[in-house]
């Protein structure tokens, strides 16, 4: 048998922690470029992220801030247990491919 009965107190989660997660997890998209900003507004058991996102050209920006916010949501979720029902992305930079390096 197991015992169901609630425990007593709250986690509390800072928004710094929060902005901390999701600038992380951003850097795990492929496309997304460092360094990513990220502001938090907790909310009782929800975060709202607003994200500044370098992301490398010449992929197409749809496509990776969509993937963006998907694993975005996932993974503050699966970390922090907090419901993330918006996310605001601003594409701060395009950052060019690194030229190829020749041997001469």
């Amino acid at each position: 048998m197991t015992d169901t009965a609630e425990l007593p107190g709250t986690t509390t989660i800072d928004e710094r922690v929060v902005r901390r997660i999701a600038a992380r997890a951003a850097t795990e998209v492929a496309g997304v470029q460092s360094p990513v900003q990220v502001s938090a507004q907790v909310v009782g058991t929800g975060a709202t992220l607003r994200v500044q996102l370098p992301i490398r050209y010449p992929l197409p920006i749809a496509r990776v801030t969509e993937q963006c916010r998907a694993h975005l949501i996932a993974r503050t979720e699966e970390l922090t247990g907090m419901i993330v029902p918006r996310i605001d992305i601003e594409v701060s930079a395009m950052v060019p491919e690194p030229p190829e390096r020749r041997v001469r």
